[in-house]
C-alpha cells in the first residue's frame, strides 16, 4: 500500500524538524555546559517536551475539530509559531558561524599557511580573546533573539483588550457649516468569537461611550465566521449610541467563507451559510445598528445635508470577496456636498474610489489590523502589513480624499497585540 502525499509531506516535515531540533539542542548543551546539573535537567526535558508537543500536533492538526475548539486553536497555534520561530532564529545564528568555520577551514587547507592558521586559530572560537570566543557570542546572540520573539509574542497576549483611543481633526472647506464639529467614531474588526473576557470588552464599548460621539460607523468583520459568536455580546455592543445613530457595513469573516458548512455542494453553496449571513444582518439590527448594503444615508442638520456610503466588502486580493456595489451606494448622492464611504478593505480606495468616484472626501475601512504586531512611535511606523497592503493603518491623503484605516477593535488570529494596540478612531471634522 502506497502512501499518500499528505502522509509524505508529514513524514518530511517531522524528519527536518526533528533534524532543526537536534542542531538547536546540541549548541543548547554547549552553551549550558558550565550550568548546575539540576538546571540542565529541567531545561533539556523542557526543550523536548515543548518539541514533542508541537510534532505531535503536526501529526494529529486534520484530525482535531478545531471548529469547535476556535480559542484553544489560536492560543495553541501562537504558542507553536513562536516556539518553531524562535529555534529558526537560533538555527540562523548557528549557520552564520558554523558557516564562518567552513571558509576559514577551506582557506586554511588550501593556503596551508602557518600566519593563516594562526589567524584562523583565533577567529574559530576556540580561544578566548576578549572575555567571549566569537562563536559563543553568536551561541548566546542566537537565543537571545530567538527568547526575545517568543517572549514578546507571549507579552503580546495581555494587550489584546488593551485598546487605545486616537483621536483626529480633518478639516473640509466643503463641509457644511451645519456639521462641523462632528465626532465620529469609527469601530472596526470586532471579531467576537476571539473574545473570551467580557467584563474587559465592557469596558472597550465604556471607553466608546465615554467619547460621547455624535456619530458611530462600523466597518465591518463582526464575526469570525458565525453569526452565534455575537449572541453572548448583543447586550454589550447594544450600548453603543449616538444622536445620528450607528451604521455599519461588512467585512470579508461576516459571509462565513472561512467556516467548512456541512452542507457545502460541489459548487460551495450552502443553505446554512445564507442562513447564517440573514442572522449576522439580524444582530446589527438587534443592537440598533443601520447596516449599509450597497446603499446610502442622508444625514441632515440644520437644513444641511451629508451622505454615509456604505458598501459590501470590495477587495482588489481575488482571495476575499468583492460584493459591493458602488455604483448602487452612490446613487442619489450625487448633489449632496460631503460624502463618507464605509468600506472594510482599504485597498478598495486606490482599487476603485480614488479614479471613479474623486468627490467621496473620506473612506473608512479596517481589515488589515495593522498585523496586530509592530512598532508604532512618534516618526516611525512599521509593520509587516505594510508589505501586503499600500495602506495598512491610520491616515492617508491623495489630493482632496482622505482614507483613515482602523488598527481593529479586536483580533484573529494571534490572540494578541505586539505595538499595534487595539483602536477606538475619534474623528472631528471641522
Amino acid at each position: 500500500m502506497r502512501a499518500g502525499p499528505n502522509l509524505l509531506s508529514t513524514i518530511l516535515l517531522v524528519i527536518i524538524m526533528l533534524a532543526l531540533d537536534a542542531y538547536v539542542f546540541y549548541a543548547l548543551r554547549a552553551l549550558m555546559a558550565n550550568a548546575a546539573p539540576k538546571l540542565r535537567m529541567v531545561v533539556f526535558t523542557l526543550f523536548w517536551v515543548l518539541s514533542a508537543i508541537v510534532m505531535a500536533s503536526i501529526v494529529f492538526y486534520g484530525k482535531i475539530p478545531w471548529a469547535k475548539f476556535m480559542q484553544a486553536r489560536a492560543y495553541y497555534l501562537t504558542f507553536a509559531f513562536s516556539f518553531s520561530f524562535s529555534k529558526l532564529m537560533v538555527v540562523l545564528f548557528l549557520l552564520i558561524d558554523d558557516g564562518r568555520r567552513a571558509v576559514m577551514w577551506v582557506v586554511e587547507k588550501v593556503r596551508s599557511a602557518p600566519a593563516v592558521a594562526a589567524a584562523v586559530a583565533q577567529q574559530d572560537g576556540n580561544r578566548e580573546a576578549d572575555g567571549m570566543t566569537r562563536s559563543r557570542f553568536l551561541l548566546k546572540s542566537g537565543f537571545l533573539l530567538g527568547g526575545t520573539l517568543m517572549g514578546t509574542l507571549l507579552y503580546g497576549l495581555s494587550n489584546k483588550y488593551n485598546y487605545h483611543v486616537r483621536k483626529l481633526r480633518l478639516a473640509y472647506p466643503n463641509l457644511p457649516a451645519a456639521f462641523k464639529g462632528l465626532k465620529i467614531v469609527q469601530l472596526s474588526d470586532i471579531h467576537s468569537g476571539s473574545f473570551n473576557d467580557k467584563e474587559a470588552v465592557k469596558r472597550g464599548v465604556e471607553l466608546i461611550r465615554a467619547q460621547k460621539p455624535d456619530l458611530v460607523l462600523f466597518t465591518g468583520d463582526l464575526v469570525n465566521d458565525r453569526s452565534i459568536e455575537m449572541e453572548d455580546y448583543l447586550d454589550v455592543f447594544d450600548k453603543i449610541e449616538a444622536p445620528l445613530g450607528v451604521y455599519s457595513t461588512l467585512g470579508n469573516h461576516d459571509y462565513g467563507d472561512y467556516y467548512p458548512w456541512p452542507d457545502y455542494d460541489n459548487n460551495r453553496r450552502s443553505r446554512l451559510k445564507a442562513q447564517n449571513l440573514e442572522a449576522l444582518k439580524g444582530m446589527h439590527a438587534k443592537m440598533g445598528w443601520r447596516l449599509l448594503m450597497n446603499e446610502n444615508q442622508i444625514l441632515e442638520k440644520d437644513g444641511q445635508q451629508i451622505a454615509l456610503l456604505g458598501v459590501e466588502n470590495w477587495s482588489m486580493n481575488p482571495r476575499f470577496p468583492r460584493l459591493g456595489d458602488m455604483k448602487a451606494a452612490y446613487a442619489g448622492t450625487e448633489q449632496v456636498p460631503f460624502k463618507i464611504l464605509l468600506s472594510h478593505d482599504p485597498t478598495h480606495w486606490d482599487g476603485q474610489i480614488r479614479s471613479e468616484y474623486p468627490d467621496v472626501d473620506l473612506m473608512l475601512a479596517g481589515h488589515t489590523h495593522g498585523m496586530q504586531f509592530g512598532v508604532e512611535i512618534p516618526f516611525f511606523k512599521w509593520s509587516p502589513a505594510q508589505y501586503i497592503y499600500r495602506q495598512w493603518a491610520g491616515l492617508y491623503e491623495e489630493g482632496k480624499q482622505r482614507l483613515y484605516v482602523n488598527r481593529g477593535f479586536g483580533f484573529l488570529g494571534y490572540p494578541g497585540r505586539v505595538g499595534i494596540l487595539p483602536e477606538i478612531t475619534v474623528i472631528e471634522l471641522v
